[in-house]
């Protein structure tokens, strides 16, 4: 029986380790994407619509695997699913490289959401069968920290082969590296089963998912998402003019919400869930708003800032939905991711058309050049702040809610 027991939990490690590289593809995919903006508007001659709607659609392929990958989870498994995301994820690398063209990007970055979503359906109700209580909590951080983390190591990866002279083909390349690493990993490793009925049942998925607070939280997860994503997709054009470097000020973002979320458990335990929600959503307004109004080396304390408040939002929301609306099942974790990344996909062409009507309305007042490009990317970060200025508002509503439901238990 011990041996049995020491075998299932090295079984659930090389799963979770498996998994981590999963979500490293994923941030690669963001983050040297980022980098490379500004080499591909130049040399495909895109605007900063077209290369939002490029974007949108790594953001639109997320959600749409999820929710199919959510559905089908407890029919096919999570073995399966990550099958086809290796495929997806391989497929869209290569067709990025070659494609050449607008269009092909399109199609190869929404082939890349596609393994990127199916990421998460196989491995977020994988950590929540696999892990109980608080344990959850603290392992979904854990996992979701290398988003972050791949993020800073794919952000210096693009810096140091852009400055070297290395085409945006060959820095693409390097997103192969974690997806045959997660692919060796996954390969004839068995997978955890729903912990009760109710959550491998749909009928009581979506009775779960049609409850106030579910719904509440689809709301909080899509603004959540576009606070994370919005600034952090475009920092490469909006901060090129600022003093600080744009990949950098990335590196710096993502490299401290992964160390946050290495502790992220801890926290969470002593603070609850919507206390660290309110907290994060306030010190997100304030990071955002600094991006809009400091330049040279305060930005660089902006992004320090920045970081501390949106570090805590995507596992906790996931972590919160486990929780404590637990028979929402696999589905229901796949649904509010879905729902980030689909609010992610609609507000990547507005802030790209904010970038060009910002820069259109400086132009209008004698501005060219750097002094040009750094009044449109402070405008437009000052749009940004709606995004955690409503929230704050929001978690104020979920932070007495749940309070309510606790005294009433």
């Amino acid at each position: 029986m011990e041996a049995s027991s020491i075998e299932s939990k090295k079984a659930r490690l090389l799963l979770f380790y498996a998994s981590c590289f999963a979500v490293i593809t994923n941030a690669f995919s963001f983050s040297i994407r980022a980098g490379i903006l500004p080499q591909l508007g130049e040399e495909l001659n895109l605007s900063g619509e077209e290369l939002g709607y490029i974007n949108s659609m790594w953001f639109l392929g997320f959600p749409i695997s999820m929710i199919i990958g959510g559905l089908v989870y407890n029919k096919i498994g999570g073995k399966l699913i990550m099958q086809f995301a290796f495929f997806a994820h391989t497929i869209g690398i290569i067709m990025t490289i070659y494609s050449g063209s607008y269009v092909g990007l399109l199609i190869s970055t929404l082939l890349i959401g596609f393994g990127n979503g199916c990421t998460e359906a196989a491995c977020n109700p994988m950590i929540a069968d696999s892990y109980e209580g608080n344990t959850i909590i603290k392992m979904m951080n854990r996992f979701h920290m290398w988003f972050p983390g791949g993020i800073v190591i794919g952000a210096l990866i693009s810096k140091f082969m852009t400055d070297g002279g290395f085409g945006w083909q060959s820095q693409i390349w390097v997103l192969l590296v974690p997806t045959l690493i997660y692919a060796y990993l996954f390969y004839g490793k068995p997978w955890p089963q729903a912990k009760s009925k109710e959550e491998a049942s749909l009928s009581s998925n979506f009775k779960a998912m049609g409850t106030p607070l579910f719904i509440f939280m689809l709301v909080c997860m899509s603004l959540t998402a576009a606070s994370e994503f919005g600034p952090q997709q475009w920092v490469g054009l909006i901060l090129a003019r600022s003093g600080a470097e744009p990949m950098l000020i990335l590196a710096l973002v993502t490299g401290l919400m992964a160390v946050v979320r290495y502790f992220g458990g801890a926290v969470v335990k002593k603070l609850d869930q919507t206390g660290v929600f309110l907290a994060a959503s306030v010190l997100t307004l304030l990071g955002i708003f600094l991006f809009s109004t400091q330049t040279g080396s305060m930005a660089y304390v902006a992004a320090v800032v920045y970081a501390f408040g949106i570090a805590y939002f995507w596992p906790n929301m996931l972590g919160f939905v486990a929780e404590k609306i637990p028979n929402s099942g696999a589905i229901g974790l796949s649904v509010i991711g879905a729902v980030g990344m689909v609010a992610g996909s609609f507000f990547q062409p507005i802030i790209g058309a904010w970038i060009d009507s910002n820069r259109v309305k400086a132009e209008a007042t004698g501005l060219t050049g750097d002094e040009l490009e750094l009044v449109a990317g402070q405008a437009t970060m000052q749009n940004m702040t709606i995004f955690p200025a409503i929230l704050i508002v929001l978690f104020i509503i979920l932070f007495v809610w749940v309070k309510k439901i606790k005294q009433q238990q």
